[in-house]
């Protein structure tokens, strides 16, 4: 995911596909037009069961992302994949702390903040995920919550260079309601300045900081033009031919 232009990630395949339409969703992708790899980056998390056809087939400028690993090195912990193994198949991003897995599976801020620190101990790139609750935002306590969210990674990470920070309210995800582009900019800003005071102006400036929740082909260029928005964590308009658009939007902060 480009600094200088935007970041562009795929979460969803998620529970959707057969074999047949992963592979079509791949012939889709790599029959796109989109910018170069210095304005962003673009990557792709389907399923573990699909990670090695989509990395077998998915044209070389996109990159692959697991959508979870385990908190420490592999033992006995059925049914869990761990950093290492992701390793082994050559995947170099993966996703934590994504709210699905806060909610249903009640990992906990520090166990998030764990997950992050052994992914990075194992030289995979991180993508970890904040976001409040609808009933926490009406109360008031958004920041409140991404704050202690990006505390408790922040507490276990001494190298920002392969973290990107996912903001997606919880509320927005796979509801068709978005934030408005003042509304993530606003978290964004929020976050960026907690960033520079707990952490380092320099990783402040450095991490990139990307909306995800509903964004579709209609409202990514409003989103991306937002100062604080460097690029997107897509769900499911991911699997539709207007996944390009999206990731064209990276070329408004090019040209910003």
């Amino acid at each position: 995911m480009s600094g200088a232009g935007g970041s562009c990630g795929s979460r969803n395949l998620i529970f959707n596909g057969t074999t047949e339409e992963v592979k079509k969703i791949v012939n889709t992708l790599n029959e796109g037009k989109v910018p170069s790899q210095d304005v962003v980056e673009v990557v792709i998390s389907p399923p573990f069961v699909f990670l090695p056809l989509v990395k077998g087939s998915l044209r070389p400028d996109f990159h692959v992302a697991a959508q979870n690993c385990w908190v420490k090195k592999g033992g006995a912990f059925t049914g869990e994949v761990s950093a290492e193994m992701l390793v082994n198949l050559g995947i170099p991003w993966v996703i934590l702390g994504h709210s699905e897995r806060r909610l249903l599976l009640g990992e906990s801020n520090g166990f998030v903040g764990d997950k992050v620190a052994y992914a990075l101990s194992q030289g995979i790139k991180v993508i970890a995920c904040v976001g409040e609750t609808l009933e926490q935002r009406e109360a008031g306590s958004t920041m409140d919550v991404v704050a202690a969210q990006t505390k408790a990674i922040a507490e276990r990470v001494s190298n920002w260079n392969d973290v990107v920070v996912a903001y997606e309210p919880v509320w927005a995800i796979g509801t068709g309601k978005v934030a408005t582009p003042t509304q993530a900019q606003e978290v964004h800003f929020e976050l960026r300045k907690w960033l520079e005071k707990n952490v380092s102006p320099q990783v402040a400036a450095s991490t990139r900081i990307i909306y995800g929740g509903s964004v579709s082909g209609a409202n990514c260029k409003e989103l991306a033009a937002q100062p604080d928005v460097d690029g997107f964590l897509v769900g499911g308009a991911s699997l539709k031919p207007e996944f390009i658009d999206i990731i064209k939007s990276a070329e408004l902060k090019k040209n910003a």
